[in-house]
C-alpha cells in the first residue's frame, strides 16, 4: 500500500482536526505584520491566535495583523485577552464568531495586571457557558492539575497551562505540575507562555506536552523567520525524544562502560 504522504505520521489532533505542526503562535506582540509573516513561514505552524480586541474582523484584508495569514494554511483562533469576566470573555467570542470566525476561541481571562496569571474560577465559569454555545473551548490556564481535569470533564478541547507568566522568556518554571497535567490528560496539553528560547519548548515536548505556543520569543528576536525555525525544530526534537522514551533520571552515577575484568590477570 502506498502511503499517503499528506498524513502526517504523527498528527495533532483537537476536537477531531488534524495538525502537522505542534507548534502555535501568537501575534500579539510582534513589531510588524512583516516581522510576524517572516516568523510564520520560519515555523509554519498552523495554529496562529489573534486577540480579539486588536484584530478587525470585519475587515481582515484591511487588518495588518489578519491580512498575513493564509486562510488555506492557518487556523485562526481567536482568544478572548484583555478579558476580565466571565461575561466579558463570552461576548469576545460570540463577536468572532458573528463576525465569520470558526467557532474555536482561546479563552484568557486575566484580570490581574501586573503578571497577567489567568482567573481560574471565571475560566472554569466562562468555558461552561462558552461550550453551551458550541464553541471549541482552548482555555489559558495556571498549571493546576485539578483545574485542568474540570475543565476536560467540562468538554474542552484542550488545556493550556502556563509555564511562566506572559511575555517572562523564563521557561518551564511550573515543570512538576505539567508533569502531573500531562499524566492526567485525556485532552491535548498544549504549554502556553513563558517559552522564551527554543530549549524550553523542546523540555516542554520532551516531558510528553502535545503542542506549544509561543510569541514573545519570536516577536523579540532579532532575525524571526530564523527564530521560528529553530523553535519548529526544538519543537519537532522534543516530541521525537518523547516518543523514542528518554533513560531514567539517576542521583549517582552509572557507568556506560564495564568496570570490570580490566585490570584482572591472564
Amino acid at each position: 500500500m502506498t502511503q499517503q504522504t499528506d498524513i502526517p505520521a504523527d498528527p495533532l489532533i483537537i476536537a477531531g482536526r488534524t495538525f502537522r505542526s505542534r507548534l502555535m503562535v501568537g501575534t500579539g506582540k510582534f513589531p510588524s505584520s512583516l516581522a510576524l509573516k517572516q516568523a510564520l513561514a520560519g515555523c509554519d505552524a498552523e495554529i496562529v491566535t489573534v486577540a480579539l480586541r486588536r484584530a478587525d474582523l470585519n475587515n481582515p484584508g484591511g487588518d495588518s495583523i489578519l491580512s498575513v495569514l493564509d486562510p488555506k494554511r492557518h487556523l485562526l483562533l481567536p482568544n478572548t485577552s484583555g478579558a476580565r469576566n466571565a461575561d466579558e470573555a463570552v461576548r469576545l467570542a460570540k463577536l468572532a464568531r458573528a463576525a465569520g470566525c470558526e467557532p474555536w476561541v482561546k479563552l484568557e481571562l486575566t484580570p490581574e495586571p501586573r503578571y497577567l496569571l489567568p482567573d481560574p474560577i471565571e475560566t472554569l465559569r466562562a468555558a461552561e457557558m462558552l461550550l453551551k454555545e458550541g464553541f471549541i473551548v482552548l482555555p489559558y490556564i495556571q498549571a493546576d492539575p485539578i483545574l485542568a481535569k474540570r475543565l476536560e470533564e467540562l468538554g474542552t478541547a484542550t488545556v493550556m497551562p502556563l509555564g511562566a507568566p506572559i511575555g517572562s522568556n523564563r521557561g518551564l518554571k511550573t515543570r512538576d505540575m505539567i508533569r502531573i497535567i500531562i499524566e492526567q490528560a485525556n485532552v491535548p496539553v498544549v504549554v502556553d507562555a513563558g517559552l522564551g528560547a527554543p530549549s524550553h519548548a523542546a523540555e516542554a515536548m520532551e516531558l510528553g506536552a502535545d503542542a506549544v505556543l509561543v510569541n514573545t520569543a519570536l516577536a523579540d528576536a532579532t532575525d524571526h523567520e530564523a527564530m521560528g525555525r529553530a523553535f519548529a525544530m526544538a519543537t519537532e526534537a522534543g516530541r521525537m525524544a518523547y516518543r523514542a522514551g528518554l533513560g531514567p533520571e539517576r542521583v549517582t552515577a552509572e557507568a556506560s562502560s564495564p568496570l570490570t575484568g580490566f585490570l584482572s590477570k591472564a
